[in-house]
């Protein structure tokens, strides 16, 4: 992708109205747009980053059985209004029709799927089954703030076991726990997994936080890993000895990236999913739903993986591989299209900084800001067949052949 051509430009002066890190460097980095508070437009290299990032969480729920759904956004408020929510749920949107007709602007899908499941399940030969989405969900937020972290419109993923059993859909449950832990491994995040209260469903629920001094939650844990509470449940364990003897144990801020919940009977209860068992008496379903959030994993990353000069993305979510960097010495354009040409050829994503009468320090900073993990750099000084290559997170660069960079950029 040329950059000269590229929708979403690089800006010198941080929004005014926005007082969080990832907010201000995914507006001024151009992968943003704000339209009001708590929500935002995704430009072509903020799509970039969610879509690989929908990517990783599609293949990982993919690996464990998930069958890919998509589910409307306009809910019925029957539904809303058979589970007790249309009241209760603090942060739904209620929409009325000009036909005098209500809906709910889905923030979960728990009354949308049990009746169509309800449809479909009939015999325990139908269960366990899974479905999830990638979705935008809306919450009316009373206050909309921290970026991404925190909107009245999000993307998120919702994936929904069902089961004959608890026992079964505890060991699903399990299941989930670790590939949760792979998918925030894989987008370069250390996600503590966290026990917090369970609500109305049940005795317990699980979050995983990403420690952050800017998060908005607080969780008490063990750095060595055998405890971690969210502070609403732990009880003044702040200071006291790990069970294993790991030293004391610690309260930090955190941002909420995931969560896991088994939802039990409750919702098979409200609209009558039940199933036959082997001897054909029914029995109610068990639920088990387990939520991802897309955007404000982008967010989370951006305030995890940052310095004062903006963004330094990991590898896997990186909108390109690489950002090339042409500094214009008379005599060089050649060597820079064959450049960019020899990288795309090999399947390597590439940002080419193409534009005309701007210095190197201004592409330099635009680079550093935008945050690809790797620059290259063409010109007369490095000289033809090699670049300049520096990472993002590191301070000198080295030459290297072209050749060499493409064949370590492959493998």
């Amino acid at each position: 992708m040329r950059y000269s051509q590229l929708f979403g430009k690089t800006k010198r002066q941080d929004p005014k109205d926005e007082v969080s890190k990832n907010a201000k460097f995914l507006i001024r980095a151009g992968f943003v747009s704000k339209e009001v508070s708590g929500v935002y437009n995704f430009l072509p290299m903020g799509l970039r980053v969610i879509n690989k990032i929908s990517q990783i969480v599609r293949e990982e729920m993919d690996k464990v059985g998930g069958q890919e759904i998509l589910l409307s956004a306009l809910q019925n408020s029957q539904s809303w209004q058979k589970t007790g929510r249309w009241k209760s749920f603090d942060a739904l949107f209620k929409v009325k029709s000009q036909y005098d007709q209500e809906y709910a602007l889905g923030p979960t899908h728990e009354e949308v799927l049990v009746p169509i499941a309800r449809e479909y399940v009939k015999s325990y030969r139908d269960l366990p089954i899974s479905l999830y989405q990638i979705q935008t969900k809306f919450r009316d937020e009373p206050r909309a703030k921290s970026g991404l972290l925190r909107g009245r419109e999000f993307l998120m993923k919702d994936l929904y076991s069902f089961h004959t059993d608890e026992a079964d859909m505890l060991k699903y449950y399990e299941i989930m726990k670790g590939v949760y832990r792979k998918v925030f491994g894989r987008l370069g995040l250390e996600a503590i997994e966290t026990k917090a209260a369970g609500g109305t469903f049940s005795e317990f629920s699980h979050e995983y936080q990403v420690v952050c001094q800017n998060g908005e939650d607080e969780i008490v844990y063990c750095p060595k890993g055998d405890y971690s509470e969210n502070v609403e449940i732990a009880t003044a364990k702040d200071g006291q000895p790990c069970e294993l003897g790991h030293g004391p144990l610690k309260k930090v801020k955190t941002i909420e990236v995931g969560n896991i919940f088994p939802l039990k009977d409750k919702f098979s209860k409200a609209f009558g999913l039940t199933y036959k068992d082997k001897s054909g008496k029914d029995k109610f379903a068990q639920m088990g739903c387990y939520g991802i959030g897309i955007s404000r994993l982008m967010g989370a990353i951006v305030e995890v993986y940052n310095d004062d000069k903006g963004i330094i993305w990991p590898k896997t979510v990186s909108p390109f591989d690489v950002h090339l960097v042409h500094i214009e010495d008379p005599g060089t354009e050649t060597w820079a299209k064959e450049t960019y040409e020899k990288l795309t050829n090999a399947g390597i994503e590439v940002l080419w900084d193409d534009r005309e009468d701007i210095s190197a320090g201004e592409k330099f900073a635009d680079a550093d800001l935008i945050g690809i993990p790797i620059r290259l750099v063409v010109s007369k000084k490095v000289g033809k067949g090699k670049v300049e290559i520096k990472e993002r997170s590191e301070q000198k660069p080295k030459l290297v052949p072209l050749d060499r960079v493409i064949s370590q950029l492959k493998s």
